[in-house]
């Protein structure tokens, strides 16, 4: 009797370890199907993309009128690091960081759309509210995307752009423009142009005119996690494409950021005069004019 108890009682603590040991089992495959989710947000759809730094309903970090109310040169400044959005039909947002711009004065700037005071039907935008969206063509093919700031027909020119979140649809975007067989194209390639950013980014030419400060589809953010710009990151060189309006090509009014990867063309002698204050200097009293004077003018 003695020694059926014991077995009775060996029975039962065998039994009563077996769930142990299986709910043991149970958390090891929790464990491993926790797993595969983690590793599968890395290969999910571009359409469901969110970037862990911005989040869909934040939009604390969007930038309203009272940042576009800045004279030219410096809005084109002001831009750099700051986030450019464009939210596609699906919900899907697209961001990336502006690292270049250009600035262009309008009135005595040769090479602005708006010298001379030259208002037509394509130029209207640079007449507007600071903060109007500008696109026009080049080459009947390809587009380009500028700001309005204060002063009479002046504008920014988005050059390039850091792809931060949405890099599957922008590359979509720009292989749908491309030859059959061409490359893949690096993240860093993605937007490093006026047009290539228009391309990835969906921008076309029904965005003229638009309000940047209060779009839907399209706004400027603050990025939360990046420190702004001090002047020392800041190149100061020619503006690009514009050799034939003479010594107004020669105007440092086009603005990087030192040394990123995705600016479109780099300047050596810019990136020296600027460490030196040189480029500062450069502007004579013509050109501060020019940008101060801009202040307070009426717009549409």
């Amino acid at each position: 009797m003695a020694g059926t108890g014991r077995k009775r009682k060996i029975l039962a603590l065998t039994v009563l370890a077996a769930p142990e040991h299986k709910d043991g089992m149970d958390l090891k495959l929790s464990h491993d199907k926790l797993k595969k989710p983690i590793q599968s947000q890395k290969t999910q759809s571009a359409e469901t993309e969110r970037s862990h730094y911005f989040t869909k309903n934040d939009l604390q970090h969007r930038l309203g009128e009272e940042f576009f109310n800045q004279s030219c040169i410096r809005l084109a400044k002001a831009f750099l690091g700051k986030v450019l959005v464009r939210r596609c039909a699906d919900g899907t947002e697209l961001r990336g960081r502006i690292v270049e711009t250009e600035a262009y004065l309008g009135g005595e700037d040769k090479a602005s759309h708006s010298a001379g005071g030259k208002r037509t039907e394509r130029n209207t935008a640079m007449f507007m509210k600071p903060g109007t969206i500008y696109v026009y063509p080049i080459y009947g093919i390809y587009l380009c995307m500028n700001v309005s700031s204060e002063g009479e027909g002046a504008a920014v020119l988005l050059r390039s752009l850091e792809p931060l979140q949405g890099q599957p649809v922008m590359r979509q975007l720009r292989t749908a423009r491309r030859k059959d067989g061409a490359r893949q194209l690096k993240d860093k390639e993605l937007c490093n142009g006026p047009s290539k950013l228009c391309q990835a980014l969906d921008i076309h030419r029904c965005f003229d005119r638009r309000d940047l400060a209060s779009d839907h589809e399209v706004w400027l953010e603050r990025d939360p996690n990046a420190n702004p710009a001090e002047p020392s990151d800041i190149v100061a060189a020619p503006r690009i494409g514009i050799e034939s309006h003479g010594e107004w090509a020669k105007r440092p009014w086009r603005f990087y950021l030192r040394g990123h990867p995705c600016v479109s063309v780099v300047s050596k002698d810019a990136e020296i005069q600027s460490l030196s204050g040189n480029v500062m200097n450069d502007l004579g009293p013509s050109d501060v004019q020019s940008d101060k004077g801009q202040h307070n003018v009426k717009r549409t």
